[in-house]
């Protein structure tokens, strides 16, 4: 049985899950999204989420930390915000000493829904069924939820864990998978 923190990382609109059990077994003990107003500049988004992840961390006694891998995206400027709150969310696990699993987006949808290319919409729907939740969770928390159940049903290796190949080219780097 291991209790864990699940994320989708976002700057105004962050999902989380606190997820506890293994293999079919798994109840979400809490879930929601960290909404951030538009109005309030990145570091103060960036503070807020650290802050709300610190104290789940905390509350909830959480022995690991997953999340969403990095996604390919065609704006610099949204790559950076992303992974930004990508790491405060490292930030907060770091300063807990838990360790963190990530799972590439295919292969939430693939273990949740049975397709990798499945919409937010029917994420949302299999996370209700899945965990028998009576409502069904808004889309950046079911996808918070689906990270979480990727996790605890399947095998995982820590992110400082695993081994990538090594490049030594700018061309070579470019090619090289994201995990």
């Amino acid at each position: 049985m291991q209790r864990l923190l699940a994320i989708d990382p976002s700057l105004r609109s962050t999902g989380f899950a606190i997820l506890e059990g293994k293999e079919k077994q798994v109840r979400a003990l809490d879930y929601g999204v960290i909404k951030n107003h538009p109005k309030l500049t990145v570091a103060a988004c960036l503070l807020a989420i650290h802050e709300r992840l610190t104290v789940a961390i905390k509350q909830y006694q959480v022995e690991a930390l997953v999340l969403e891998s990095i996604i390919y995206v065609q704006s610099y400027s949204t790559a950076i915000v992303l992974g930004s709150a990508r790491g405060v969310t490292l930030l907060a696990a770091a300063q807990a000493g838990l360790p963190v699993y990530e799972y590439a987006p295919r292969r939430v949808k693939q273990a949740v829904v049975g397709l990798g290319a499945a919409a937010k919409t029917q994420v949302a729907f299999m996370v209700r069924a899945l965990l028998g939740l009576r409502e069904t969770p808004a889309s950046d928390a079911a996808d918070a939820i689906a990270i979480g159940l990727t996790h605890l049903r399947g095998t995982a290796t820590p992110l400082a864990a695993q081994k990538r190949p090594k490049a030594k080219t700018w061309r070579q780097i470019k090619q090289l998978p994201i995990s």
